[in-house]
């Protein structure tokens, strides 16, 4: 039986497809997307692989979004690509251009290098905000719009502005701890699907207790 959306349907909001379930569309294996996530888009729902911003396959480094997430439109992953030396007087890159300039390539080694970008489950992106590079996104947090985020997101937490900065936890302390414990997100579709009402209301001892 088929509960809800088809995870496998690139547009499951009929006569909205300006709403893709994007797991179906990014062909880089370095981008990894958990089911039901979305991206919202009318020009191009699709491509949302344009977003993702100097991810060079030379960085190593990888995109991982979790389950249930909303991506608003506009938003922008700045990848480890992105980085230029900083140690010396100039950043500028100068052996890209090669005609003798080469010999200044600097080794990997030499390169900031932050890792994965890694956002959580349940997560929601607002319109235009930015991603830096390494950047964890805890589960459950929200991202406003417009949102430059240059560090970590604790879970259940809402960030904003430029650099973003806490604005405040959605939940206490005890119930983030309980609804990490639960992690909902990683049930069958047909337990989701009977406990809808518990997930989206706010009472964690009745979503604690769900069948």
């Amino acid at each position: 039986m088929l509960y809800g959306a088809d995870p496998k349907d690139k547009h499951p909001m009929k006569g909205f497809p300006q709403v893709c379930f994007i797991q179906n569309t990014v062909s880089n294996p370095n981008i990894i997307i958990g089911d039901y996530t979305y991206y919202d888009d009318p020009e191009n729902s699709e491509d949302f692989e344009r977003n993702v911003l100097y991810h060079f396959p030379f960085s190593g480094d990888r995109l991982i979004i979790g389950k249930f997430c909303a991506l608003a439109r506009g938003i922008k992953f700045i990848m480890n690509g992105a980085n230029h030396k900083l140690d010396g007087f100039s950043t500028y890159p100068f052996f890209g251009f090669k005609n003798g300039w080469e010999k200044v390539l600097p080794q990997p080694e030499e390169l900031p290098y932050k890792g994965d970008t890694v956002v959580g489950n349940d997560v929601w992106i607002g319109y235009e905000a930015v991603i830096m590079p390494g950047v964890q996104v805890g589960d459950g947090a929200i991202i406003a719009a417009k949102s430059v985020v240059v560090g970590n997101v604790s879970p259940y937490t809402i960030v904003g502005g430029n650099p973003a900065r806490c604005i405040r936890q959605r939940f206490d302390d005890e119930v983030i701890q309980a609804l990490l414990e639960v992690a909902w997100w990683n049930w069958d579709i047909g337990k989701i699907t009977r406990n809808l009402e518990k997930i989206v209301a706010a009472d964690i001892e009745a979503l604690i207790k769900s069948e």
